[in-house]
């Protein structure tokens, strides 16, 4: 059974890299901003691929598919560890995969070449769309996050609807995305970063830390506020 659930949050993240960065890279993303489909179009893709997802997964692993929220559950008290170490592993290994088969699809672009944070590779600082600096690229991803996983323990709560919580956390996910793009490019998921900075190397692979600490800690931080604030009688 818990095999299941690993695939299924592999698929999951598989799909939310693939739809999400392939919308910013082939529809919606130019070297200096979004174009083309635009930062709304990049964002609807994200929100809705954790929609769709949620649908189509969240009876069977719950649909996590961001080790940020698998760390926050866990912080939660509502999974195990062993558990946890599982989704994280398959949420990587399907964010690598969908990465890797956007780099697939680029390569038989014309003239395709790997520049610095490609197939959209979170980053921040000088070259890099807003040239935000560390300290608000941190602080964004981490209080996204914070409010991310707030709202994904709420809605999945015994107070939330569990029949519109995909829609309200693939909602979420959309207007977390039109405000951080111009920072970051959105991460607030160490998997969906760690996939397209295996790819794009150089600064992409350099930043990624900031992807994975910030988001933790937002996680964590949204975890006790829930756990001790709200959940608590």
């Amino acid at each position: 059974m818990n095999m299941k659930k690993y695939l299924a949050e592999l698929i999951g993240t598989f799909s939310l890299v693939l739809f999400g960065c392939g919308s910013a890279v082939i529809a919606g993303m130019s070297g200096t901003g979004p174009s083309g489909i635009g930062l709304l179009g990049i964002s609807i893709a994200f929100g809705f691929a954790v929609v769709a997802m949620a649908y189509a997964i969240g009876g069977i692993s719950g649909c996590h598919i961001n080790p940020a929220v698998t760390i926050g559950v866990l912080a939660a008290g509502k999974m195990e560890v062993k558990d946890a170490i599982g989704y994280i592993v398959a949420q990587c290994l399907g964010a690598i995969f969908g990465a890797g088969v956007l780099y697939l699809i680029q390569t038989g672009k014309p003239g395709f070449t790997m520049g610095e944070w490609a197939l959209g590779s979170n980053g921040w600082g000088e070259g890099y769309l807003g040239g935000y600096n560390t300290m608000s690229a941190f602080g964004i991803e981490m209080v996204m996050t914070f409010l991310f996983i707030f709202v994904i323990l709420a809605t999945t709560s015994k107070f939330g609807n569990g029949a519109m919580a995909g829609l309200a956390i693939g909602v979420t996910l959309m207007l977390i995305h039109l405000v951080t793009i111009p920072v970051t490019g959105t991460s607030v998921n160490p998997a969906r970063s760690l996939g397209p900075a295996i790819f794009a190397g150089g600064k992409a692979l350099a930043q990624l830390w900031l992807f994975f600490v910030a988001p933790i800690v937002g996680a964590l931080f949204a975890a006790m506020a829930w756990k001790f604030g709200f959940e608590k009688e």
